[in-house]
């Protein structure tokens, strides 16, 4: 599998997987649903019931809107906007193909967001 879907709010996008242990082993365990909440006006994150390797976590910067990633062992993070990131090192997941309409999508406040296997 090298694509996955991320639906939110009735609206699905499709992401190109990151060539990383963590991605596989996230992508191994779709589909999955998670109560993302907001943080910091630029992404919605969620810790889970999994952890994943994070070889190759990494500062990276700046970070995209529609970059998935990983943060410490468990922390899904989706984002929804871009911005420079100093100092968090992250692990990449995925990365959308196309995050226009992703900021509208997943609203104020939390968000349940589906990750699945690409059609």
């Amino acid at each position: 599998m090298s694509s996955i879907t991320i639906a939110v709010n009735g609206k699905a996008f499709t992401a190109t997987l990151a060539d990383t242990e963590a991605a596989r082993r996230f992508a191994s365990r779709l589909p999955m649903t998670l109560d993302m909440a907001e943080l910091g006006g630029n992404e919605k994150y969620a810790y889970g019931d999994a952890t994943y390797p994070t070889a190759g976590a990494s500062v990276v910067s700046p970070i995209e809107a529609g970059d998935v990633m990983l943060y410490e062992d468990s922390c899904v993070v989706l984002f929804y906007a871009t911005h420079d990131n100093a100092s968090y090192s992250y692990v990449p997941l995925a990365r959308l193909d196309d995050p226009s309409g992703l900021a509208e999508a997943v609203g104020a406040g939390s968000a349940a967001v589906t990750f699945s296997a690409a059609n």
